[in-house]
């Protein structure tokens, strides 16, 4: 292949993300020995994409796809790309691959460890990041792909991740010691799932949502108490309590703190809707919230339990999870499809802005 491709990517300002811009530049043809390009084809939008951003600096999020600019970033997301053009055996034009992107037509990688299962980008850049998030993995070797489930595998897998890596993490720890889990943010996929996944668990799940998802948080089925946020200081405070945080609400957060006191065993700080950078970590009372980082319980569980089996814990309950939201006949997750990254632009401004109903799940879709 002969020429070049024109390459469009969407920027975000770091510390205003409903500002974006597109940027084009041109591809050169043929590659360099070592490089594969992609073409995105999908990829998904949730909150969890605004977690990306509030910890970007702090948790080098941003430096998985550099823009070259200060104020200017890359949101990653999740998706399905196809190869377009390789210099590398084992890495086929036209092979389909699932793994982690920026909010742009293409991606040029630089295939290493190439394998049965997919291969890692050895672009320089990636080299000191969280090696996770730099695999590609084959759809054809995947066991738990299906073709009919793209838009719930990039929705869902990304936070379902979190969701049971967390769920292990606090079973692996005995609660803490505490008798009951409060969630905020209850609504949200990633905090929900986490609750599924503890479901059976020796201690009492609480939802804390908003007053208009009160009744879509009632209804999932996994919270045995569900309260919105002004009714917090309803709760008692005698009896030990872990708060597992989704929002990244500052106030919220020294609410929970100065509520139960003494009785709170351990703060979590699983995700945030709030761009905050660096993340803040404080608490003027209890127990400083501890970040949850799901790469370092599954390195743990890789130790413990070996690569496949943590691979069948997390795949089959996907599976299992991909069914419970499509359960007819409400499901609890409808896809909405988009087309293009000026309505990637729009999605992420509405997450942001907290625009988006809690049963919605954004799949963008590009020309490719």
């Amino acid at each position: 292949m002969e020429g070049s491709v024109t390459v469009t990517r969407l920027l975000n300002h770091k510390n205003a993300l409903d500002q974006g811009r597109l940027e084009h530049h041109e591809q050169p043809l043929p590659l360099q020995d070592g490089e594969a390009l992609l073409v995105i084809e999908r990829c998904a939008l949730t909150t969890n994409n605004i977690t990306y951003a509030a910890f970007g600096d702090s948790m080098q999020y941003w430096q998985f796809f550099p823009s070259g600019e200060e104020a200017w970033g890359q949101i990653p997301a999740w998706g399905f790309a196809r190869v377009l053009a390789s210099t590398v055996p084992g890495v086929a034009v036209g092979e389909r691959f699932y793994g982690y992107f920026p909010l742009a037509s293409h991606l040029l990688v630089r295939p290493q460890r190439v394998s049965e299962r997919g291969f890692y980008d050895g672009a320089e850049h990636r080299q000191a990041l969280v090696s996770a998030y730099n695999q590609y993995t084959r759809c054809s070797w995947d066991a738990y792909y299906r073709e009919d489930q793209e838009n719930l595998q990039i929705l869902l897998k990304p936070l379902f991740l979190t969701s049971a890596m967390l769920a292990d993490f606090l079973a692996d720890n005995d609660y803490f010691g505490a008798e009951r889990l409060v969630f905020s943010s209850a609504s949200s996929k990633t905090a929900y799932g986490t609750a599924v996944c503890l479901e059976g668990a020796p201690v009492e799940r609480i939802g804390l949502t908003s007053p208009r998802n009160l009744d879509f948080v009632a209804g999932l089925g996994c919270y045995q108490q569900v309260r919105s946020y002004a009714d917090l200081e309803q709760l008692d405070a005698s009896r030990p309590t872990l708060y597992v945080d989704f929002a990244g609400d500052l106030p919220l957060r020294e609410r929970v703190h100065r509520h139960f006191a003494d009785s709170l065993r351990y703060s979590c700080m699983a995700g945030s809707a709030q761009v905050a950078a660096p993340a803040d970590l404080s608490a003027l009372q209890g127990p400083g919230p501890q970040l949850f980082f799901a790469p370092v319980q599954i390195r743990k569980r890789n130790a413990d339990w070996g690569p496949e089996k943590v691979s069948q814990y997390i795949g089959e309950g996907l599976l299992d999870f991909y069914r419970r939201v499509s359960r007819s006949p409400q499901p609890l997750l409808r896809v909405v499809e988009s087309e293009g990254l000026e309505a990637a632009q729009r999605v992420v401004a509405d997450l942001l802005h907290g625009r988006v109903s809690a049963d919605e799940g954004h799949v963008i879709r590009l020309p490719g």
